[in-house]
């Protein structure tokens, strides 16, 4: 009841004449029915969100108009995500666990042709792939998070979602990024070169053992090939099951630092050859990257597994971004605030 006012009633009994559409509600002015006190209350909800909202934007987050390329991206993804983060909770809102982000393709999906057709790399990448990063992080929701490379060791004894998941999450980072468009991976470091030929015969040799060991005589069903570094400082051959790898405590194959995989799992070449995977593998050979094959191999020697977090992948995607940019005014917004998440 409102004292001098008389008590609220529903709008459409207000007028005698029938339904009549609610008029609208100003500033300052007392309710004087239902419908209005209701626009008002969500009104004030709105305007403590959005209150809040700018406070938290005003310390957490950069949204000038600067010019491509400019300031530091990781800080302005750091503090975004901050914001988002006190935004959720401000809103109520929990936030869900994402300890991993599906990696970037550091080239076109159709830069491995004619060895991986872009059909391929599309549903590899953007379903099969994205489908691991899904489900580890839904496994990890509320637990701790360590970092990908940490999570191989023990994920055969930590259950099916790690080792599957987690385990595929890291298998596939390592593969786009073992891979460049033909004619620009490079060859192998003499040193490198060196110890493949002592530990196989030849580079030769060593590619049909090799595809030997990936064919599916060897490695019947789904798994991956490897060329490892093992405890012993000594370069070898090795296959895994499904999403198993090297890295992994009780693995079945070699445990050691891999340096290469090759994925041998249907879906990564059955669109363009079918039950022919030995074709599959040796014409893989052509997109290998070993340029970075070599750089993985210098780390092996100091002990150094491959980290395959996909942020140098992250920075060749942003960098594609910046070149195509080339000829847009100088000033922005919409570039630089994908630039944020894109990096």
């Amino acid at each position: 009841v409102r004292t001098g006012l008389g008590p609220l009633k529903p709008f459409w009994l207000k007028e005698p004449g029938g339904l009549k559409a609610p008029r609208p509600v100003r500033t300052g002015e007392t309710p004087r029915n239902f419908h209005e006190l209701g626009v008002m209350a969500r009104r004030a909800r709105g305007l403590v969100a959005l209150g809040a909202a700018a406070f938290v934007a005003s310390r957490c987050l950069d949204v000038s108009f600067v010019a491509p390329g400019a300031g530091n991206a990781a800080s302005r993804r750091d503090m975004l995500a901050g914001g988002v983060g006190a935004l959720l909770g401000v809103a109520g809102v929990s936030e869900q666990a994402d300890a991993y982000d599906l990696m970037p393709l550091p080239y076109a999906y159709d830069a491995l042709e004619p060895s991986i057709d872009k059909a391929t790399m599309e549903f590899h990448h953007d379903k099969h792939h994205n489908t691991y990063v899904t489900n580890i992080n839904k496994a990890l929701e509320g637990k701790t998070q360590p970092s990908l490379l940490e999570l191989q060791k023990t994920a055969i004894q930590s259950g099916p979602a790690y080792r599957n998941s987690g385990g595929g999450t890291y298998n596939h980072n390592m593969f786009w990024k073992e891979m460049a468009p033909t004619g620009t991976g490079g060859a192998p470091s003499s040193k490198l070169e060196a110890a493949i030929n002592g530990a196989f015969g030849s580079m030769g040799d060593f590619k049909a053992k090799f595809e030997a060991a990936g064919a599916p005589g060897a490695r019947f069903g789904s798994g991956w090939v490897w060329l490892v570094l093992d405890k012993g400082g000594k370069l070898v051959i090795t296959s895994t099951p499904n999403q198993d790898n090297p890295l992994m405590d009780g693995v079945d194959g070699t445990l050691g630092l891999p340096i290469l995989g090759c994925d041998v799992w249907e879906h990564a070449y059955y669109l363009k050859y079918q039950f022919r995977r030995p074709d599959y593998m040796k014409s893989w050979w052509d997109v290998v990257n070993w340029n970075q094959v070599s750089s993985w191999y210098e780390d092996a020697l100091a002990g150094k597994a491959p980290a395959a977090d996909g942020t140098s992948a992250a920075a060749a995607l942003v960098g594609a971004r910046k070149a195509s940019s080339a000829g847009k005014p100088a000033f922005d917004f919409k570039f630089n605030f994908e630039a944020k998440f894109g990096q």
